[in-house]
């Protein structure tokens, strides 16, 4: 079992009642090899305060462990407003092409491609390493001084968080000059707006 909500309501950030941030329990068919999909959404939460994830969190908790399933959630916050007129849009363009069967998908096809952030936050994604490895390991602690002196060099101010994942680490961060970290570590994969890990089942 992996419970990151302590540390990623730390991370949330309300602006104003336009934002939310979109979370989703998931079943994986590599869990679950008899659903006929790659992935299958239990539940979509839009989180709109820190004290609406404090609610609703016994509750991800409860779903995520009777189905055997993950809570994922981005950090890059969402804005009402803006998904609005993102599934208008689509909406039109779905009936434009005659594929109304997928006019039902609309708002949480938007809420997964739209972000509202002037400084996304990027995942750096570590696979097949202990806590104690990534903490410890010298091409670990080259990687998070290439990530500091990247950010660095943009002027920004250098941000990292490590959250936890089944097979290694994720971590947050600002972006930074992606060609330049390619150079050094080409097989890390670098996502620009992509969920990260809040819960998992045992």
């Amino acid at each position: 079992m992996i419970n990151n909500f302590s540390q990623i309501s730390k991370l949330l950030q309300f602006r104003s009642e336009d934002d939310f941030y979109h979370l989703q329990i998931i079943k994986r068919k590599k869990d679950h090899p008899e659903i006929g999909s790659n992935s299958l959404v239990v539940k979509t939460y839009y989180i709109k305060s820190g004290d609406h994830l404090a609610k609703v969190g016994p509750e991800i908790i409860a779903l995520c462990d009777f189905h055997g399933a993950r809570a994922c959630i981005n950090l890059n916050r969402r804005s009402f407003e803006k998904m609005a007129f993102h599934t208008l849009k689509k909406i039109t363009d779905q009936i434009m092409n005659k594929d109304f069967r997928s006019v039902r998908k609309a708002y949480e096809s938007v809420c997964g491609a739209y972000a509202n952030e002037p400084n996304k936050s990027w995942i750096i994604d570590i696979d097949n390493i202990s806590l104690d490895g990534f903490n410890h390991s010298p091409d670990m602690i080259a990687l998070r001084e290439k990530i500091v002196a990247l950010q660095l060099e943009i002027g920004g101010e250098p941000r990292m968080d490590f959250i936890k994942t089944r097979s290694g680490v994720h971590i947050i961060c600002r972006p930074f000059n992606l060609q330049k970290f390619k150079e050094e570590f080409p097989e890390v994969d670098v996502h620009k707006d992509n969920p990260t890990i809040l819960y998992i089942s045992a």
